[in-house]
């Protein structure tokens, strides 16, 4: 028989702390905590599970479970000695989620429920406070009403901030008792007005509708949001942990706060949090008001403080991992109401990992499974170049690191908006709450004027890996006016502004940044990672300069080399056309003139004299577009040769894969409707000359080459096989540029790709005229080049039929961006009218074209694998679509037997941690269970 309620309290817990599946993060830690002695306010936690059956049952809690709830609560009233929300003397309680994954602030929580109009009044006598009593109630009606009642809380935060006002205060602390029970008497009246009901009396009747909530909490838009940007399955639900209240806003010998045992910001070794004297948690989180360094706690309350120490250390120990806390102090006594593992930055997560290794917390191995690779990224963040910092208008806290340049934006709304036209953006708030999370996400940087280090901006920024000012008091936001200020200086919504996350800087206007680089902890921690990994890892790289700062990220070749984009410079792309231009009308005449050739052998007397002529009117009409195309070829072939020379000296000792010319001939010629346009209003205007012209010649060219569906077109090998001239000057530039190099003594590894091949004879083909061009070119300079010639597995035939290609191939190569469209039948140009919405109802788990679609492309994968190394074992297989950088790619790459991804440079540290991930995972998965 299943358990759906787990006790904890009077020192044992029915739960474990490897129980995370069933009890949640949250309730995995409090049971622990309860079984090893540490303070911690009892309670019981009602199991995922009975999320999921909640949710499949139209927000029903089954009977069962309120049955069994009755008893767990007497068990909780039996042990402290009074009953909930009982009119002398109340029992109170939070209700709060708690899923297996960290989710901070996405779902829902409940403070001091079982307070009614009698119970207010038996706390008020109990602990001698009223005004404590009564506080404790205005906050439970607010939250309650937010939360189960769906009422919008600033309707509750707006008659606050009247009150404050109308007495002259600035603190909820400052107002009275009379104060805060004329404010409950009003909170009631807005719960009846705007909910259609009075508020709920019954403690048991409150119990029932906030456990409910919160677990409707699982599916509000900003956990589905966040589980979507974090990866964390729909189908695990959350736990509801009820626990008895500890009050830290009982007077001045109370307080509440949360810490790290590190810095989840930098990871450095020290004692790292906020507290608030005489509040509630909610207080610290919420940046309502803005709490002290937990430092200051040594001098406030030592003894606390020191028994805080060695309770949090004892946990990190426990966890060999850093641990994230909450607690409350009620009149000098501590409790621990929470302990998890920390939300951390990438640069932390890497500091904290080799940090533990030479502390012997945990192992190399350990330390390369504990950072998420994605997080990675949040490493390679720019900084404000310091030679031309901007002034700073204010400073608040460094809550997250990395600088961020961007417009102005002040709601979420618009953020997201103007984010997806395109425009960087950095997001200003007053305070963030978990309503701003698609805001937060789209923005390049976020800065509030209120909260501190552990707010809710300073928390999900770190957790995105974005820069995040917090606490910036100077700073006054109006957001219905759309601007901020700081003294005299106003900023408007559009106006530039800079961020920098690692001071606490706001800066006016648009500052130079600066690209990290790879040192210290970091490149400690990227060597470990190569010794796990078994995949290699290349760039995707197009110039010299994009291959150095792939090599200095650890890139250990090119993995891709777009030819195509070296044509569009402005000293090229004018040959390029010529070379288009011509290329068809060269090509009619040279079929015309071999027919011709052969028809004449067949002919005799008159005829042959006829055939003759003809041969000769097309030998003069082929001369200029021959000499048009050649001669665009032959200028073409030293800027090529010298594109691949400094390509491949860049990564002199690596290999270095370059495609052939792939794309469409019209991308490289003017917009057919523009030159329409053109030619229109210079014929309106009466205009005649040889410009005019040749851009009627051009257009006719241009709609000669129209496609209907490019991407399916005359494009890739189809290109070489009809144009072979464009193939060998491409093999001759490579050739050459090897043998240049290989004579000034750089070791070169030429790897020439043929893309969208479909069939074998296709490869055949194009490998002919390499194999024929790089002899000859070698034998012409003296020199003996290593070279490889292979193929773009992007067509689906090919990959099915990779028995036959492969006979042909050296290496496979899978272009995965192509492949995925190929097989979806999806454009990716046009994909994104329609695949947000096949993500958010469940057709697809998330977007193909960011992590491989491992059922459909990822089984032509498999099969491609499979019948290429039947013919060939030592096919040399890699992927060089963008998937090379994703991280649940590269484990899906390592268990297919890959031999390296490619990706971006700046993604190379990803995917080298994500491929040790792998090989560790498939050697170690006990470790990596248990570590999850």
């Amino acid at each position: 028989m299943q358990q759906d309620l787990y006790f904890f309290g009077g020192g044992k817990a029915e739960g474990r702390g490897d129980m995370k599946d069933v009890l949640g993060g949250k309730g995995a830690g409090l049971a622990e905590m309860t079984n090893a002695g540490i303070p911690v306010p009892p309670g019981f936690t009602i199991a995922t599970g009975v999320c999921l059956e909640f949710q499949k049952e139209g927000g029903q809690t089954p009977k069962r479970v309120t049955e069994s709830q009755v008893t767990y609560l007497a068990r909780l009233e039996e042990l402290m000695g009074k009953k909930l929300g009982q009119a002398d003397d109340p029992l109170l309680v939070s209700v709060r989620s708690g899923a297996k994954f960290s989710m901070p602030g996405m779902m829902d929580t409940i403070l001091n429920l079982g307070l009614n109009d009698e119970s207010v009044h038996g706390l008020a006598k109990k602990t001698e406070n009223p005004r404590f009593a009564w506080d404790c109630y205005r906050r439970f009606i607010q939250m309650f009403a937010n939360v189960v009642l769906n009422l919008d809380k600033d309707i509750f935060e707006e008659v606050l901030e009247e009150l404050k006002k109308a007495r002259g205060v600035e603190s909820d602390t400052d107002l009275t008792e009379e104060d805060l029970t004329g404010l409950v008497d009003t909170y009631k009246q807005i719960v009846n007005d705007h909910a259609g009901q009075s508020f709920p009396q019954d403690p048991s009747v409150q119990l029932a509708m906030a456990r409910d909530a919160v677990f409707s909490s699982w599916n509000n838009p900003r956990a589905i949001y966040y589980r979507k940007q974090n990866k964390i399955p729909d189908d695990l639900g959350t736990a509801v942990n009820v626990q008895v209240m500890v009050y830290g806003n009982m007077g001045d010998d109370c307080a509440t706060g949360v810490g790290f045992t590190r810095n989840p910001a930098t990871g450095e070794k020290e004692f790292y949090g906020e507290y608030l004297v005489n509040a509630q948690g909610e207080d610290v989180v919420a940046g309502t008001r803005t709490p002290q360094p937990i430092a200051g706690l040594e001098q406030a309350m030592p003894e606390v403080y020191r028994e805080l120490r060695e309770i949090t250390t004892r946990l990190e120990n426990h966890y060999r991992d850093v641990q994230d806390f909450e607690f409350t102090i009620e009149q000098n006594k501590l409790y621990l109401l929470q302990t998890r593992s920390g939300k951390r930055t990438g640069t932390a997560a890497v500091r904290i990992a080799v940090e533990m290794v030479h502390e012997g917390l945990i192992d190399k191995a350990e330390a390369v499974l504990r950072v998420p690779a994605e997080d990675l990224n949040q490493l390679l963040h720019p900084r404000v170049d310091p030679a031309k910092r901007p002034t700073a208008l204010a400073t608040g806290l460094p809550a997250s690191p990395g600088a961020a340049s961007g417009h102005a934006v002040f709601l979420a709304d618009d953020a997201f908006k103007q984010a997806e036209a395109g425009k960087p953006v950095i997001l200003i708030r007053a305070e963030t709450n978990p309503d701003d999370i698609h805001g937060m996400d789209a923005a390049e940087g976020i800065i509030t004027s209120r909260g501190g280090m552990t707010s809710h901006a300073a928390v999900v920024a770190r957790g995105m890996g974005k820069p995040c000012v917090a606490g910036c008091g100077s700073m006054r936001v109006d957001a219905k006016a759309k601007q901020c200020s700081v003294g005299d200086t106003t900023v408007s919504e559009g106006d530039w502004v800079t961020i920098d996350g690692s001071t606490g800087e706001l800066m006016v206007g648009r500052a130079d940044l600066i690209e990290p680089e790879i040192g210290g902890e970091f490149g400690v921690f990227m060597k470990w990672t190569d010794e796990f990994r078994k995949m290699g890892v290349r760039a995707n790289a197009d110039l010299p300069r994009d291959a150095e700062k792939a090599q200095s990220f650890g890139a250990e070749g090119i993995g891709l080399c777009r030819t195509e984009h070296m044509f569009f410079g402005e000293d090229r792309i004018r040959i390029v056309r010529d070379m288009i231009l011509s290329a068809g009308e060269f090509k009619n005449l040279e079929i015309e003139l071999n027919a011709a050739k052969s028809d004449l052998k067949s002919r005799v007397g008159a005829e042959k004299v006829r055939v003759e002529e003809r041969l000769e009117k097309i030998k003069e009409a082929i001369k200029e577009p021959s000499e048009k195309y050649l001669g665009s070829l032959s200028k073409l072939l030293p800027l090529q040769r010298e594109d691949f020379k400094g390509v491949l000296k860049s990564m002199a000792g690596f290999p270095v894969t370059i495609r052939t010319l792939d794309p469409p001939m019209h991308e490289f010629l003017p917009s057919a409707q523009e030159l329409s346009v053109e030619i229109a209003v210079a014929e309106e205007r009466g205009e005649s000359s040889p410009e005019l012209d040749d851009k009627k010649a051009l257009l006719s060219r241009v709609e000669h080459l129209h496609e209907q569906n490019p991407m399916l077109g005359h494009r890739g090998c189809r290109l070489g096989v009809t144009f072979p001239e464009i193939t060998a000057m491409q093999a001759q530039a490579i050739i050459e540029a090897a043998c240049e190099l290989k004579q000034e003594g750089h070791d070169v590894f030429p790897e020439i790709m043929i893309p969208l091949v479909g069939t074998h004879k296709e490869l055949e083909n194009q490998r002919h005229v390499v194999d024929q061009v790089a002899k000859r070119t070698m034998e012409q300079r003296g020199v003996e080049v290593d070279y490889l010639v292979g193929t773009m597995i992007e067509i689906p035939r090919a990959a099915i039929t990779a028995d036959e290609v492969a006979q042909s191939a050296q290496f496979f190569s899978f272009g995965t961006n192509d492949l995925t469209q190929m097989t979806l039948g999806f454009s990716r140009d046009d994909v994104a009218h329609f695949l947000p919405e096949y993500i958010k109802k469940g057709i697809l788990k998330e977007d193909p074209f960011i992590s491989i679609d491992q059922i459909g492309v990822g089984d032509l994968m498999r099969v491609a694998v499979k019948r290429g190394r039947s013919v060939n074992e030592k096919l040399k297989i890699g992927i060089c679509g963008e998937h090379g950088g994703d991280p649940e790619s590269v484990f899906f790459c390592h268990r297919l037997g890959l031999q390296y991804v490619s990706c971006s440079p700046f993604r190379v540290p990803i995917a080298r941690l994500a491929a040790a991930q792998a090989a560790l995972m498939a050697r170690k998965p006990a470790e990596v269970s248990a570590m999850a």
